[in-house]
């Protein structure tokens, strides 16, 4: 049994009810499975809409990750969301893709998909490919 303390982007794959990565292509696509939760939704049993950003918004930064590599952290810049349908409890799946890439700022798209296939959200985002090493040297600097 391990003792060690969960790292910040387990407790995060946690709360955003991750079940598993599907897909990570090197040409900027990923595929990623969550479980909504009943403790995600507000009244009428409908899934809270920050969640619904959050599972869109990681598969562009696994998208990103694929494509760059893991020596860049994706920083988004810009991000919009649209809401085509009620998200409830259950599996869904997030989607995204690099639409143009740049040397350091690229541009994403992503939705969320029910598990029959129904869009129930699309967004898109500005995403700055930063270096891992300039990323982790300032969060150590502020702390």
């Amino acid at each position: 049994m391990s003792t060690s303390k969960p790292t910040g982007v387990e407790d995060l794959n946690r709360t955003l009810g991750l079940v598993r990565r599907i897909e990570m292509n090197p040409e900027g696509r990923a595929v990623i499975e969550y479980e909504a939760g009943l403790h995600m939704c507000h009244s009428g049993g409908v899934v809270q809409g920050g969640f619904i950003t959050g599972w869109i918004d990681a598969a562009m930064a696994h998208a990103a990750i694929a494509m760059a590599g893991t020596d860049i952290v994706p920083m988004s810049l810009e991000l919009k969301v649209s809401f085509f349908a009620p998200t409830r409890p259950g599996r869904v799946i997030a989607e995204a893709w690099v639409e143009r890439r740049g040397r350091s700022i690229s541009f994403f798209e992503g939705r969320l998909l029910d598990p029959v296939g129904k869009v129930l959200a699309k967004a898109s985002s500005t995403i700055q490919l930063a270096p891992r090493d300039r990323v982790e040297a300032a969060a150590k600097a502020a702390t």
